[in-house]
């Protein structure tokens, strides 16, 4: 058996050989390149003298400090050697699926609170669940095999030998430049939270849309992986110094990472942001068991934290959206009446809105705890509507009122608008357009109609059945006026009884008034074509039997005398056909057809 001497100086002299500063030949070659027996023999070297340093029979410690010096090159060259980004396929989600996110169109984009409207929100969005996954955890190769086993190797003798720290820092700084790399491509990006929230809206909607694709690719795989590839190297050689490693290297990523969210749940609020706050707030907290076993130590409690105040804060942005969305439904100010009294902008928007809002239930019957502040009974404001919610209570969800609640403040409002209306009768016809589209929309969404509930949904129907009913009072009442007997018969004159030139004037008043009513009521519009088609027919069953039986009692008078025609113009079909021209959007292109002589 070798003295300990020799075997420390043969020791030595493999140290020595590899000494890149002291050899050009050392400088060129890198020990782990080679061959494998010249890779143990050099680490069984730094375990001797490590050995003698610890038995105090090695006084200077020159050769080991470049043993660690080189050990030190060793690793930070295996690690560049590996420093590529992660593969596309392993960027990619094994159970990934694409996410259809109910949105707003910056293009249909309508701001509640102006006096007029830009665009109406697109009805034909695609309907989404949100940002749910049942995709987990799925760490993969950062590094081959056999250069981890390096790796470690040179770690274990690092630290034992106390140079802890510096195998630390040459690890974190090379790997968090692969991480970066990786985060670019994934399209994060280095903003400060500043930075974010001075995008325009429009940018912004479709960063949030990478980046929960890529939160779920960092968490989930980037940052599983790194934390896995910590602990191959490092476990059990140090005081957590697998832990230490991995947040020296994942924490400024994770900033970076998080900061984006952060701005979103503290930018300024408006309606249209809504849909994309759910999207991040639903992608988070899917990922937040995901983030608690991957920074599940000590030291990475300030990412946990921080991705759990996030989730919160995106929560009450989103409980202040929706409050700030009802209070801008109920005071938004336009009072120009739309033309032909049809579906006003406001109308369209605000239920699509709720439709969307309707697509997001899950998510807002747990955020959306308390009932909607409504009416004089709860607010000094007489410009409020008053409802009583207890009703609903043990039928509806939360949510459920604020959305009956919504739709209470959008009446309120269309109500306020109908005054503008010069003619009482095209106010009935706006308010009539206007609830039926929001009964339509209830019936078109399974899930708002679920919510809303049959028993508020009759009551709407009622509501747009009355302003018919009112329109054709405002309307047909003095049209068929003019149709009674009352007036015309001569007193006490029971053989002819009628006076004709009363008779004359009830015809020129019932052909005047018809042709304005048509000409007017043609300009109208009820877009709705079986709504529309309903109305017509209501009209023609009331007009069309009280002309005919007028006509039969009277007409031999008017055609006994002269100029016939200039009282009796129109037939019973002439006015079959001109009330199909009503509510149609446009001009009547002719006067009334006149009857055949």
């Amino acid at each position: 058996m070798e003295p300990p001497e020799s075997v420390v100086s043969s020791a030595e002299d493999v140290i020595l050989r590899w000494d890149s500063s002291a050899s050009e030949d050392a400088r060129d070659k890198m020990i782990f390149s080679g061959d494998r027996h010249e890779i143990d023999r050099y680490l069984d070297a730094v375990d001797e003298l490590q050995k003698s340093m610890d038995s105090a029979s090695l006084s200077d410690s020159s050769a080991l400090q470049i043993a660690m010096a080189r050990l030190e090159d060793e690793f930070r060259t295996i690690l560049l050697s590996h420093t590529s980004p992660i593969e596309a396929e392993s960027l990619s989600e094994s159970t990934h699926s694409e996410f259809a996110s109910q949105e707003f169109d910056p293009k249909d984009e309508i701001e509640i609170g102006e006096s007029s409207y830009e665009k109406q929100l697109s009805s034909s969005s695609t309907i989404s669940s949100c940002y749910k996954s049942t995709s987990s955890i799925r760490e993969v190769d950062l590094i081959p095999g056999d250069a981890v086993y390096d790796l470690r190797c040179i770690a274990e003798r690092m630290i034992g030998a106390g140079y802890l720290r510096e195998c630390i820092q040459v690890y974190a700084s090379v790997r968090k430049s692969a991480v970066d790399a990786s985060l670019r491509r994934l399209s994060v990006e280095k903003l400060s939270i500043g930075d974010i929230q001075k995008l325009e809206w429009e940018t912004l909607e479709t960063k949030i849309r990478r980046w929960i694709r890529a939160a779920r690719t960092c968490i989930r795989v980037l940052f599983a992986s790194e934390r896995r590839l910590c602990e191959q190297i490092f476990e059990d050689l140090g005081t957590s110094a697998d832990d230490s490693c991995f947040m020296e290297t994942i924490k400024g990523p994770a900033i970076q990472l998080f900061n984006f969210a952060e701005a979103i749940s503290i930018s300024k609020r408006s309606p249209e942001k809504l849909f994309k706050i759910l999207d991040l707030h639903d992608a988070l907290s899917d990922l937040l068991p995901d983030i608690d076993s991957v920074f599940e130590s000590k030291s990475s409690e300030s990412i946990r934290v921080q991705a759990v105040e996030i989730v919160s804060r995106l929560a009450e942005a989103a409980r202040g959206i929706l409050s700030e969305f009802e209070s801008a439904v109920l005071r938004e100010p336009s009072r120009v009446p739309v033309p032909g009294g049809t579906i006003h902008p406001l109308t369209r928007y605000v239920m699509n809105y709720i439709s969307l809002i309707s697509d997001y239930k899950q998510t807002l019957i747990e955020l959306i705890v308390s009932k909607p502040s409504t009416g004089p009974r709860y607010s000094s404001d007489p410009n409020v509507p008053d409802m009583d919610f207890s009703e609903y209570e043990g039928q509806a969800s939360t949510l459920a009122l604020h959305l009956i609640w919504i739709i209470v403040i959008l009446q309120f409002n269309l109500d306020g608008k109908s005054k503008h209306y010069k003619d009482t009768s095209l106010a009935h016809i706006f308010m009539m357009n206007n609830v039926h589209y929001i009964v339509q929309k209830i019936k078109g969404s399974p899930e708002l109609r679920e919510m809303i509930g049959d028993d508020y949904l009759r009551k709407m129907t009622g509501k747009f059945r009355v302003s018919a009913t009112n329109y054709q009072r405002a309307t047909w009442v003095k049209v068929l006026y003019c149709l009674r007997d009352e007036g015309l018969h001569v007193s006490g004159s029971f053989s002819s009884g009628v006076s004709k030139s009363a008779l004359r004037e009830r015809f020129k008043a019932f052909n005047s008034m018809f042709e304005e009513v048509h000409r007017t009521q043609a300009t109208w519009l009820i877009p709705e074509t079986q709504l529309r088609e309903e109305l017509r027919i209501s009209i023609s069953e009331k007009l069309l039997p009280a002309y005919r039986s007028f006509l039969g009692r009277f007409r031999s008078h008017i055609e006994s005398g002269r100029h016939p025609e200039n009282y009796i113009k129109y037939s019973v079909e002439d006015l079959e056909s001109a009330v199909l021209d009503f509510f149609e959007g446009y001009p009547v292109s002719q006067h009334l057809r006149k009857r055949s002589q």
